[in-house]
This record gives structure tokens, sequence and C-alpha cells, in this order.
């Protein structure tokens, strides 16, 4: 069953029942911009406890705030009961509320064009807010005192960002001079909350926008300060002629496609993260220099990303993207088996695509890009790694033990069949039997 038609039914139920219901939020602003919602939650006169009559099998997340998840044939619709919000005195979550009327329970909501209700039924839109003249205009407005919203939940503000950038919206004057004081306010939130919007924001096909007002809006100070630094970090002209760090990586973010992976934007983000540390300037001649900020990079990554509660897979792919970036200049004097490796990491496809919007970005040149995609075509016929000729067990058996030279031994093994020049594991056995010898004489 689609979304839209799940919810129409638990409407209906409802409003069967007596009760009013209509759809709320997001959905309802999605629809009037021509996108397909996601999801979509109804808001409802009913309370809680006349929601699970209807609902029986119904999920409560949230009795205290009147909300409870039912499914109609397998999709989940958030059902609320209209209310109003007490005091945040946690910056998160008001410390009571009380059921109230649409017109109430829009005030209680972030932005203007959050806060439509739809009619079910008629597809009449219901607006207490302004919320239709901001949508037409394409503004982002808090409800009511941008101030106090923010107070309320300090993750509005990361809110607020992500709206703007996915939605193509600009800023209201008011809304974004609070969101400027208040940037503050993201040391209250949790690192897991703040990163969620942050991915969301990265991976939006806005993403270059929502950066640049992240860093506008000193937003950026409390979700990964070290990026500021790559402001005015400037480059040498004769490869980075676009300006300095900080512009050279908007751009490439900006150049990703719209189903750029979380992974590769985070990437991209923080390629250069370490270039502002490792800037030296020759005393001779002037030449700028980032010696080691790839590896530098990497480790900052890590730490970075940690700080913000990543999982261990992400963070394992971007420190591998950000610490290789730089090997791309040197595939072309690669030995085979060296680059069929470097070809067969688990990330190498979105390592190319961070290779070539660094290079598209700055001086142009995609001679190593394209070389890497003839030598995909050339070695596509049989696996990069292809399973070995020569296991470790074999050099038991020749007498070797586990060491230093039993994985040198491996490992030269495995370099002669990617070079191509032992493929058969008869010539193989002779071959380490040789280098076993030598190793026990």
């Amino acid at each position: 069953m689609e979304a839209r038609a799940a919810a129409l039914e638990i409407a209906r139920c409802l409003k069967e029942a007596g009760h009013l219901a209509l759809f709320a939020g997001g959905c309802v602003r999605d629809r009037l911009l021509g996108l397909d919602p996601k999801d979509y939650d109804v808001a409802t006169s009913a309370r809680p406890e006349e929601v699970l009559k209807l609902f029986p099998r119904a999920t409560v997340v949230g009795a205290h705030f009147g909300v409870v998840i039912a499914k109609v044939g397998g999709v989940a619709v958030e059902i609320a009961t209209f209310r109003t919000d007490g005091s945040y005195k946690d910056g998160r979550r008001p410390e009571s509320v009380e059921f109230s009327t649409p017109e109430e329970d829009a005030q209680r909501r972030d932005f203007t064009v959050n806060g439509l209700f739809e009619n079910p039924e008629t597809g009449e839109v219901i607006d207490h807010v302004g919320g239709l003249a901001d949508l037409r205009a394409g503004v982002l407005r808090a409800i009511g005192d941008p101030v106090a919203r923010f107070q309320e939940d300090g993750l509005r503000l990361m809110r607020a960002v992500r709206f703007a950038a996915v939605l193509g919206f600009e800023l209201e004057a008011g809304t974004r001079a609070a969101i400027c004081a208040g940037a503050s306010l993201l040391a209250r939130i949790s690192p897991e909350r703040v990163r969620d919007e942050f991915s969301k924001i990265i991976t939006s096909g806005r993403r270059r926008a929502g950066v640049e007002c992240l860093v506008e809006t000193g937003l950026m100070e409390w979700v990964m300060p070290e990026f500021l630094k790559t402001l005015g970090c400037e480059q040498p002209p004769e490869y980075h002629p676009e300006g300095d760090v900080y512009v050279h990586t908007c751009i490439m973010l900006e150049m990703l496609g719209e189903d750029a992976s979380l992974e590769l934007c985070l990437a991209v983000l923080l390629h250069d993260i370490a270039k502002p540390p490792c800037r030296t300037v020759d005393e001779v001649g002037g030449r700028i220099r980032f010696n080691g900020h790839d590896a530098v990079g990497a480790e900052m990554a890590g730490e970075m990303l940690r700080r913000l509660r990543y999982p261990n897979e992400v963070i394992w792919a971007v420190v591998g993207m950000v610490g290789r970036h730089m090997q791309f200049m040197n595939v072309q004097k690669m030995r085979v088996a060296k680059l069929k490796r470097f070809m067969a990491e688990r990330t190498f496809a979105e390592e190319m695509e961070l290779h070539r919007v660094d290079c598209s970005s700055s001086n142009g040149l995609t001679d190593n890009y394209e070389f890497l995609v003839m030598k995909g075509a050339e070695f596509a016929a049989e696996p990069l790694i292809p399973p070995p000729l020569v296991t470790g067990r074999d050099l038991i058996k020749l007498g070797l033990s586990p060491g230093p030279r039993f994985k040198e031994i491996l490992e030269q093994m495995e370099i002669e069949q990617l070079e191509g020049r032992i493929l058969d594991r008869e010539v193989a056995l002779e071959y380490v039997k040789g280098l076993a010898a030598a190793s026990l004489a």
C-alpha cells in the first residue's frame, strides 16, 4: 500500500469515529511543491487512548505527547493529537503538553511551511501561520518568535539550514539573525542528533548551499570547527586557480551527483581538511606546499567523525578515502600488482569520483582518471585480486613457520600472480619452494 493511501485510511477511520483528522507538516509542504512525500503524518482531535481503541495494534511512542504509530497495509503512519507545548527546559522536549486545537497546534511547530494542514478528503490546505505565502515566495520563516523557537529545541537551527538548502529557500531575515545569535545552542544537543541533520544536509542535492549556510550562520563552529580553517587557506594558483581550500571544497561538493553516498560526501568535505595545519611556504620561490596533508587529514577526519558518533563503517570508508586521495597522482607509475590492489579497494568507485571532482574543480587535468578507466576495462575480464595460487598451508607443509618471512613469501607470490608472470599452481609451488629453501638454509 502507498503511504498516502495508508494515511487516508487512518484519517477515514478517525473521522467515522467522530474525530477531526488532518494531514500535517512535511507531507502537505512536499505535495504543494510537487514532491512525492516519503511519509504522512496525521494530526487529530482524538486523544491517544481513543486512537488506540480504533487501532489496538498501534504502538505508543510518546504517550505524554499524544503520539501513536499505526500500521495499515504494512505502512507506518504517525498519529498525533493536536496539542500545545509547555516550557522546554532541556532544550529538546516540552516538560508538559495540553491537547488543543489545530490553530494552537500549528503555532507550536517550527517553520511556517511545516505548519500547514490538509483535509485528506478534499485536498483543501488549512493555513494558520502564513505558510502558503512563504511556500510561494520560497522563504523559510520560523513560526512566531524565532529566538523562542530555537530556544525550545536547538536542533531547529540545523533543521532550518537543512530545509533552506534542500528546498532551495531563502532564510527570512529574522530567522537567519536568530540562528546566528543562537548558534551556541548546538552545544546542548547530542552529537547524534546534530550528526543526523548534518548528514541530511551533506547528502542533499544542494549540499554546497547547506555547507555555506552552516559556515555563514556560525553553526559550523559547533559541528566541525576544523573546517573553518579552510577559509582563506591559499593554494598554489598554478594548480588551484579556483581559490582557497574552502572554495575548492565547495565547488567539489556542488559537482557531486544528487545520489552521492554519505561516505563520498564526507570524504569530499574532509579530503583537504589538513591543508591548513600542513601548509608551508618555501623560503626560496615562495611555493606553497601541503606535504603529508593526506595522512594527517585521514587522522583528523577520523577524530571529527568519531566526535559526531558516526558508525565505524562510515569512519573506515571516509578515513581510507581521505588517506588515499593523493595516490592517484602516481597511478600511471605503479607496477601492475600495486595498481590492481589500489583498484580493488572497496571504496575505489567512490574514490574515482572524488578524484574526478578534485581535478575538475581545480587544474582540469583528467589523465590519471582516464588511465584508470582504461585499466578498469582492461582488467574487467577477471577479478582484480584472484584466488591465491599458494596459501599459508602450503608454506607450512614446506617447513616454514608463520612470521615475517612467511608473510613476505606470500606477498611476493601474490605480486608474481598479479603481474601475470605465474598463473599456474604447480609453477607457483615450485617458485615458493625456492623461496622457502633459501629461508631455511
